[in-house]
């Protein structure tokens, strides 16, 4: 039996479901409906507003669509995976909680981190687009807005991006009331995105030229394979469905519902839209836009539809930085509970049943990445953050229908151990995809991570008072 101290110790399911019923738990509020609308919100953004255009002209011209699929194949095999432990282990911190129950303290703690990390940049990412968005909006109604006050220090004579940060303030006092007031608001938001989305279909469709998809391949079928990897930022949103765990009124039920639907909803989008967007201008006219489904309706003289996806674009990315800013709370609210990180953070509002302090770091955090760093190639750090995320995740199913079969799953990923390795296999090939810099940034980051880990998390870890830890190798 391994000891308290062990690296590789591990919670037992128990131990963290009493949890959920203590001082430190927190509201059920939410249902099936939300759970779906909550994935659509995060997928729904930056991906098909923003990336598709990039993913078209640099990387995968027509066979677009094929990048969509192969991503989309990528995370079903992890929804899958997903699935079956949020159901089993329906508790917040997302793959952070999984990993700890499955496969220990050190993995756990590597993948919390990297979470932490990945929503983070992934907020102030969309943050900077969501202001570029509004930027051009007031603009186009004859606003402009002085330059110092919508670029960070050092481009084009900036010294802050406002309207960023005035955006994350007023999500930052959405989630303060609660993940219910939030889910509402993100359902608004998302079913204006996804009229806007279904708008440019039915606008699109009719202007398609078949020669636009010639040639199909223009960088080769390895040209799909590294399109799926840039957009793969597209799928990031449904783990942020499992994030919200906790706050589940039938979690064992609702939550396979939430993150397979949500994925499927917008796979089926995605692949659409992109086969309209390659179809109706060519691949390469996309080289230089930032907003490629307004430029296609703008080219094809729909003015007037191309000024509505663009205020659809700034919902949908709205609902992004609303659902990415409170799944990013939730870890770093577990990593505290745990003591892997100082347990201030873990303390809840006795009004709101929310973890007002978790939610109040998190919001300086990111104010201060839009609102002062130029984040560039940044961005990619969240795919591979989502990638590792998803390794972990599929190994700790492996793992724990191995060490744990006693352990109810209301919920069972089919054709275990085949399902999980392919996730793994694609997942790892997908990262291999990635620009060199972004590997390299990640591995910085998660020694980090390790020196955090060794000086402090180690020894403050709640696990130190436990006596339940069991090791690896002998499954006790």
């Amino acid at each position: 039996m391994a000891t308290s101290n062990s690296v590789f110790r591990t919670r037992s399911l128990d131990s963290l479901l009493a949890e959920t019923k203590g001082k430190k738990a927190l509201k059920k509020v939410l249902g099936p409906f939300e759970l779906m609308m909550l994935g659509i919100g995060a997928i729904v953004g930056t991906g098909i507003f923003v990336l598709t255009g990039v993913a078209a002209a640099n990387y995968s011209g027509p066979a677009l669509i094929l990048s969509f699929v192969f991503s989309g194949i990528t995370c079903s095999f992890a929804a899958l995976c997903y699935s079956e432990l949020a159901a089993m282990i329906p508790v917040a911190g997302s793959a952070y909680t999984f990993g700890y129950v499955g496969l220990g303290e050190i993995w756990a703690w590597m993948i919390g981190w990297d979470l932490l990390m990945e929503y983070m940049v992934a907020v102030s990412a969309v943050a900077v687009g969501w202001s570029g968005y509004i930027v051009a909006l007031l603009e186009s109604g004859g606003i402009k807005l002085p330059s110092a006050l919508v670029n960070p220090p050092g481009l084009n004579g900036g010294m802050i991006n406002l309207p960023s940060v005035l955006i994350l303030f007023v999500i930052m006092l959405f989630l303060f009331r609660g993940v219910s007031e939030s889910a509402k608001l993100n359902d608004i938001l998302v079913l204006i995105k996804l009229g806007v989305v279904v708008l440019f279909i039915i606008l699109g469709v009719g202007h398609i030229k078949p020669v636009n998809y010639h040639p199909f391949f223009p960088y080769g079928v390895g040209g799909v394979f590294k399109g799926a990897a840039v957009i793969f930022f597209a799928y990031i949103g449904f783990d942020a469905v499992s994030t919200a765990a906790e706050e589940v009124k039938n979690p064992q039920k609702d939550l396979p519902i939430g993150i397979i639907g949500s994925l499927l909803v917008c796979t089926i989008l995605y692949i659409i839209v992109s086969a309209v967007l390659t179809g109706v201008l060519p691949y390469y006219v996309y080289k230089d836009t930032a907003a490629p489904v307004a430029f296609a309706l703008q080219q094809i003289g729909i003015s007037w539809g191309s000024a509505l996806v663009s205020v659809g674009a700034v919902c949908g990315l709205t609902s992004v930085l609303l659902v990415m800013s409170y799944g990013s709370t939730r870890i770093l609210f577990s990593l505290s509970r745990d003591g892997l990180l100082p347990q201030v953070f873990s303390s809840v509002h006795p009004k709101y049943g929310t973890p007002v302090k978790s939610t109040v770091l998190v919001g300086i955090i990111v104010m201060l990445l839009s609102g002062f760093v130029p984040l560039g190639e940044l961005a990619t750090l969240t795919n591979i953050g989502t990638l590792f995320a998803f390794i972990i995740v599929s190994a700790s199913v492996i793992v724990l229908r191995k060490r744990r079969p006693e352990y109810n799953r209301p919920f069972k990923c089919p054709w275990v151990p085949f399902v999980p390795i392919v996730s793994i296999l694609f997942c790892a090939y997908l990262i291999w995809n990635l620009p060199h810099l972004t590997k390299m940034v990640f591995v910085l980051w998660l020694c980090i991570g390790l020196v955090i880990y060794f000086c402090y998390s180690r020894s403050h870890s709640v696990m130190n008072n436990e006596d339940n830890a069991f090791s690896p190798k002998d499954g006790k």
